[in-house]
Parts: structure tokens; C-alpha cells; sequence
């Protein structure tokens, strides 16, 4: 199939899961990935070098808007809480499916730690695509989600890069570049934003692109990933972002319409439906393992610190997709796993994008904060138990 024929289906398929999403309600984000699913499986579409690098973008830039979206305030008020919450939801699953894969399954060790890794991530791309279509962005449930699954994230990033990442100089300089270019930005940007902002060849916009590039180009110098630089890029603009929403929401139109379903559709078509059907005992099993572990270690946080949204935080907490999909490739591109445990990882990761985030939708959408003042979106000024936002 040519580059132009799986261009032309992908494009009709994007636009058909956006009118099935307004008409059901359902997050345009799970409709993508089913409709890659179905066109990896039924209508030979495949992952091509274009489409995966588009993808890969996608998932950088839906990364970087999510860190512009939290609120720092309630990172640092409610740091507890996102880090139990986030802490438990990668250490459960993660030490959960190791001690499945190696005493039962029988993988190997390091087939064992890239399935736990894979499985004990939360999909800040899914969360962050069901928050804005919901409009939960601008609660604090929204917030204090997004800070959670930063640190589960954080874990899963840093559990990869220290027990496999072959570390020399130019990690290094991955590490330093990110670093510098983390610092400047939030003391150039306002400049920047001000002076050449407000055109209709959108500076500001090339700009935030261009920052984004670097990260995935000395990423790939270190052998690293820019997914944890690009969050940490957005959260030190946040405060930027919050100043001008105009930008942020020309950003968000031009990552929803044009470059995030890359990244869903590419998803669902790393699925292969044979090797799963054949596995799917397997894949069943992992699925469950990552689910209990999660809502178990989850819920009683959850339940103590964000009570009336206990379930919703829990099901969403228990996605998985970016994170999860790039260490079963890790895994399948250095050989430490074969290409039917990638298969049945993937699955396990994308059903997990998918299922847990219907349910929280379908039966638990925690529509009571939009009327309740503790969840409103707080002026700048206000003050919450004695301090000013």
C-alpha cells in the first residue's frame, strides 16, 4: 500500500472518529486507537516511517501540553496526595507483573522488568485528551490527576533509563541540554510571546515546535526519551500558558485536529489481533494484573484524599499507552522480549487505555465539581486556607 493510499484511509478515519465521538460522547482518544486497531488488522494499514514519526510527535506534543496544564499551585499544595497516589500507581503494577512474568509466566528477568514497566504506566496522553474534551482541566481533580500521573510517569522513565540506558556522553549532553533549555524558556518565552506574538504565521508556535524537535533530537543522541523533558518543558510554562489562552488554545486546535491522531490511530495499529487471539489467556491475565494491582493500590489513597472522585481517579490513573507501548518497543528493539510478548504487551497496554477510561466515563464522571466551589477554577489572588494563588 503506498504512502498516499494509508495517508488517504488514516485521514478518513480520523475524520469519522470525530463525528462518532460528538455523537456518543465517547473520548475521541479511544475511538482512534479502536479505529487503528481495525484498520492494522482489517484494512492492512501499517506503521510506515512518516506515520511513525508523526505519531512520536504527537505523543511529545500532547506530553508537553499536558505539563503546561498543571497547576503548580496545586502540585505544591497537594504534593502529598499526587505523590502517594502516583507513587503507588507505578510501584503496584510495576513489582505486580514482574513477580507474574518470572515465577509464573516464566520470562526471563529482563523480559519480567520490561513488562513490569510497560504495565505500570498511566497514560498522561489518554488523561489529559478525556480532561480537556470534559473540560476537567480547569478543576482540581483534573490537576491533581495530571500531577499523579506525572510522578507515575516520572517512575516509569526513570526505572527504564537507570536499569537498561547504557549511559556515556552523550546522555550527558541530553541531560544538560534539556536542563538549559528547561531553565531559559520560562525567562524567554514571555519576550518572545509579547513581540512576535499575535501574527497569523504564529512565531510563538514555531518556536514551541523548534523546542520540542531538540528534545527528540538529543533524546536520541542520549538513547533516551523526550517525553520527560517535554512535560517538565510545559509545567515550567504553565504559568505562562495560563497568561495567554489564546496560545494554549491554538496550540490545543492544531495538536487535536492535525498531529495527536497519528498517535492514537499509529496505537491501535501496533495491535496484531492474530498473535492476541492465539495469546489470549496471556494477554487476559496481564490485563487483570495490571487493573488489580492498580485499583488495589490506588483506590485507598484515592478514596482518602479525593473522595467523591475516588473511582474516576482510580479507572483513569489505570491507563496505560505512550509510556507503556515505548518500553514494549525498547524491549522488542534490543531483543529482550520476542515479538509475542510485545504483541500481547501492547494489547494489555492499549486495553488499558481503553476499557478503564470508558467505565470512568460511562458510570463515573464526577459532573457534581462543576457545581461545587472547592473544584471551580481559582482567580489569581485568591486566597485557599490562608495563602494566595
Amino acid at each position: 500500500m503506498t504512502d498516499h493510499t494509508i495517508a488517504l484511509i488514516i485521514s478518513l478515519l480520523v475524520f469519522l472518529g470525530s463525528l462518532i465521538s460528538v455523537e456518543t460522547g465517547i473520548s475521541v482518544a479511544l475511538i482512534e486507537i479502536t479505529l487503528g486497531v481495525i484498520g492494522g488488522n482489517f484494512l492492512n494499514l501499517s506503521p510506515t516511517p512518516w506515520l511513525i514519526f508523526l505519531a512520536g510527535f504527537g505523543g511529545i506534543l500532547l506530553t508537553f501540553l499536558a505539563g503546561a496544564e498543571v497547576d503548580l499551585f496545586i502540585l505544591r499544595e497537594k504534593a502529598k496526595e499526587s505523590l502517594l497516589i502516583g507513587g503507588v500507581s507505578f510501584l503496584a503494577p510495576f513489582l505486580g507483573t514482574i513477580a507474574y512474568c518470572y515465577w509464573v509466566a516464566h520470562w526471563t528477568l529482563n523480559a519480567s522488568i520490561i513488562g513490569g514497566i510497560a504495565l505500570s504506566t498511566t497514560s498522561l496522553a489518554v488523561i489529559y485528551a478525556v480532561l480537556v474534551e470534559t473540560g476537567l482541566t480547569n478543576y482540581e481533580i483534573g490537576k491533581i490527576l495530571m500531577a499523579s500521573c506525572f510522578i507515575t510517569d516520572l517512575g516509569t522513565a526513570l526505572a527504564l533509563s537507570l536499569i537498561f540506558a547504557e549511559f556515556n556522553a552523550s546522555t550527558l549532553v541530553f541531560a544538560g541540554v534539556s536542563a538549559v533549555v528547561i531553565f531559559a524558556m520560562p525567562r524567554i518565552s514571555p519576550f518572545l510571546f509579547k513581540r512576535y506574538g499575535d501574527r497569523v504565521i504564529e512565531p510563538e508556535i514555531k518556536f514551541l515546535f523548534f523546542i520540542l524537535f531538540l528534545f527528540i533530537y538529543v533524546s536520541k543522541l542520549g538513547s533516551s526519551h523526550a517525553i520527560l523533558p517535554a512535560f517538565v518543558a510545559g509545567l515550567a510554562l504553565s504559568k505562562t500558558f495560563n497568561e495567554n489562552r489564546l496560545l494554549q488554545r491554538k496550540l490545543r486546535i492544531i495538536d487535536f485536529a492535525m498531529i495527536t491522531p497519528f498517535f492514537f490511530i499509529n496505537g491501535g495499529i501496533n495491535v496484531s489481533l492474530k498473535m492476541l487471539y492465539q495469546n489470549v489467556g496471556l494477554f487476559a491475565i496481564l490485563f487483570g494484573v495490571k487493573q488489580i494491582t492498580k485499583v488495589a493500590g490506588i483506590y485507598p489513597f484515592a478514596r482518602r484524599y479525593v473522595r467523591k472522585e475516588a473511582m474516576f481517579t482510580t479507572l483513569l490513573m489505570s491507563t496505560g499507552l505512550t509510556m507503556g507501548t515505548i518500553s514494549s518497543m525498547f524491549g522488542l528493539s534490543t531483543g529482550m522480549i520476542d515479538q509475542t510478548q510485545f504483541s500481547v504487551l501492547v494489547a494489555a497496554v492499549v486495553a488499558s487505555a481503553i476499557l478503564p477510561t470508558f467505565i470512568a466515563q460511562k458510570w463515573f464522571y464526577p459532573s457534581h465539581v462543576m457545581n461545587e466551589d472547592h473544584g471551580r477554577e481559582r482567580p489569581p489572588g485568591e486566597k485557599i486556607g490562608g495563602k494566595d494563588v
